[in-house]
């Protein structure tokens, strides 16, 4: 063999080795992001109140992320803890994984979750419902939840996402809108919205919510700096809502890059994220 050929396959096999421990790297260790929301409607009594968000979790099979996820979630001492969507992957749906990692944190904060595209497609999300109520977790389809401390309350709204409606003659928007019609909420307070879909933030704005926590793009896939991310379903290539914070009008969104994946088996430049966000009163 000449030496020209050993130094090509020594140099592949290197890039190779590099290549695949990146994206171990990527795929495999978590990121958490904190955020502080300042608002006056945020009372005195929930100021420094800790809401952990975790999105897209695609029943992960990777242990070393799922550990991680279990002791940055105790480590944050969160007041609750929110799960926006997709907790299952309809392409890989393993019920068992999921409800395994509630088990693990169901003690320490209470656990609200709305649903994603995800379970709109499984056939045995009613048994995955049941399984996630017997772990304590409180399932907002449509349902305020009215959270008070000390002398103070604010608003938890959420709403199941537009895919368990098969009306194909109204778009996403006007399924969400039609969705929190019938939801009861005082404008006063502060209101909070989980809903999975966060290229609907136009709608969300409308209905007066003070923050919204959402996920499915999935971070853009592959991030690329300067950018952002390429490609998110719903929004297309160079999505314009996929990872950090955005406002319109006084609305604030968080948008999860989330913890799995789906259809692309992998992440680039897009680590998975676990999501902290702050109370504070202005």
């Amino acid at each position: 063999m000449k030496v020209k050929t050993i130094i090509i396959i020594l140099i592949s096999v290197i890039l190779f080795f590099l290549i695949s421990l990146y994206l171990y790297y990527e795929n495999n260790y978590l990121q958490v992001s904190n955020y502080i929301i300042e608002n006056e409607k945020i009372p005195k009594d929930f100021d420094g109140f800790k809401i952990v968000q975790i999105s897209d979790f695609h029943n992960t099979k990777s242990k070393k992320l799922v550990n991680d996820l279990v002791e940055e979630i105790k480590n944050s001492k969160s007041n609750i803890i929110v799960l926006t969507g997709d907790l299952v992957d309809s392409y890989k749906t393993n019920i068992n994984i999921v409800i395994s990692f509630v088990e693990k944190i169901n003690n320490m904060a209470p656990i609200y979750y709305v649903t994603g595209n995800h379970e709109a497609r499984i056939e045995n999300f009613a048994e995955l419902r049941d399984k996630l109520e017997k772990n304590k977790v409180i399932i907002l389809d449509g349902k305020l939840e009215i959270i008070k401390k000390g002398n103070g309350e604010i608003n938890l709204v959420g709403i199941d996402d537009p895919s368990f409606n098969f009306d194909t003659y109204r778009d996403d928007s006007t399924i969400i809108q039609d969705s929190l019609i019938p939801i009861s909420y005082n404008k006063n307070n502060f209101n909070i919205l989980l809903s999975h879909r966060p290229e609907l933030i136009e709608t969300y704005a409308k209905n007066n919510f003070d923050l919204v926590l959402s996920g499915h793009a999935h971070g853009g896939q592959i991030r690329i700096p300067l950018i952002g991310g390429l490609i998110a379903p719903n929004q297309g290539l160079f999505p314009k809502y996929t990872s950090g914070i955005y406002e319109m009008n006084n609305t604030k969104m968080i948008v999860s890059r989330g913890i799995g994946n789906s259809i692309l088996p992998f992440r680039i430049n897009n680590r998975p994220e676990l999501v902290v966000v702050e109370l504070k009163n202005k």
